[in-house]
C-alpha cells in the first residue's frame, strides 16, 4: 500500500523510526485527510529521502508516526542558484515555487537598484518551498535566503560560480546560453532582475564579471515570474539534470 500524502518533517528517519507529529501536521493529516491509525504516509526531511511511515497514534493535538522502508534516496539537485528581485507577493511565491519544482539547489532575493518589493518574509517563501516539495514528489528541498543587496552578493561572489545574468537590455539579440559540448555543470547561479530591469551600473558591472554569461531569453521581454521560469528552463536543458 502506497502512501496518498507526502509530508516534510524536520526529522531523522530511518527504519523503525519514530516520528512525533505537531498539532498543525497532526490536524492536517487527521483532520483534513482523515487519515487513521494504520494508514500510510510518505515522510521526507531533505537529507534522507523519502519514507513510507504508518500512522501510530492519531489525535487531535498531536499524533506519531512509524518509518517501515524507504520509497526514495536523497534526489539532489544541480549546485545551482536563483537569484531574483521580489516582485508582488503572489509572483514571488511563484517563483519560490516553480524554482523548487524545477531543480534549484538555492533560491535568493536580492534588492536591486529598481526593486520594488523592499522586504520579504523569509519563513513564509521557506514554507511554500517545503509545499512545493511535498506536492512535485521532491525529497530535496531548497534553502530561501534572507533578503541581501545585490551589490554585496556581487561583492562576495565565489570565483568558481558561473552566473547566467539575464539582461533584458539584450532582447532581439538572440543570445542564448552557448554551452561547449561535453562541458559539465559545477557551480552556476541565474540572476533575473526586478520589474524596472537593472540600473547601468548594474549592467555594467554585470558585464564585467569573468563568470558573468550574459543572455537573453528570447525576442519578447518576459514578466520576472516568466523569466525565472525561461531561464531555469534553458540552464537544466543546457546543463542540468533534465
Amino acid at each position: 500500500m502506497s502512501a496518498k500524502v507526502r509530508l516534510y518533517v524536520d526529522h531523522p528517519l530511518g527504519a523503525g523510526q519514530t516520528v512525533p507529529l505537531d498539532r498543525d501536521q497532526a490536524h492536517y493529516l487527521f483532520g483534513v485527510m482523515r487519515l487513521e491509525a494504520g494508514a500510510r504516509v510518505a515522510l521526507f526531511n531533505g537529507l534522507e529521502g523519502e519514507w513510507q511511515a504508518e500512522v501510530a497514534e492519531a489525535g487531535k493535538r498531536g499524533g506519531a508516526l512509524t518509518c517501515v522502508e524507504q520509497s526514495k534516496p536523497l534526489q539532489l539537485p544541480p549546485d545551482l542558484w536563483l537569484i531574483f528581485a521580489p516582485i508582488k507577493k503572489a509572483r514571488t511565491d511563484f517563483i519560490v515555487e516553480k524554482a523548487t519544482e524545477m531543480g534549484a539547489a538555492r533560491i535568493m532575493p536580492v534588492a536591486t537598484d529598481f526593486t520594488n518589493s523592499e522586504r520579504i518574509r523569509q519563513d513564509r517563501l521557506q514554507a511554500h518551498a517545503v509545499e512545493a516539495a511535498e506536492q512535485c514528489g521532491g525529497t530535496f528541498v531548497p534553502e530561501v535566503a534572507e533578503l541581501q543587496k545585490l551589490s554585496t552578493l556581487l561583492d562576495l561572489w565565489p570565483a568558481e560560480r558561473q552566473l547566467m545574468f539575464c539582461d533584458e537590455a539584450e532582447v532581439g539579440q538572440r543570445l542564448f546560453l552557448n554551452v561547449p559540448q561535453g562541458e559539465t555543470a559545477g557551480p552556476w547561479a541565474i540572476l533575473i532582475g526586478p520589474e524596472g530591469g537593472f540600473s547601468e551600473g548594474e549592467r555594467k558591472r554585470l558585464h564585467k564579471m569573468e563568470q558573468a554569461h550574459v543572455v537573453s531569453l528570447g525576442p519578447r521581454i518576459l514578466r520576472a515570474d516568466t523569466a525565472a521560469v525561461a531561464a531555469l528552463t534553458l540552464w537544466q536543458h543546457s546543463l542540468g539534470d533534465w
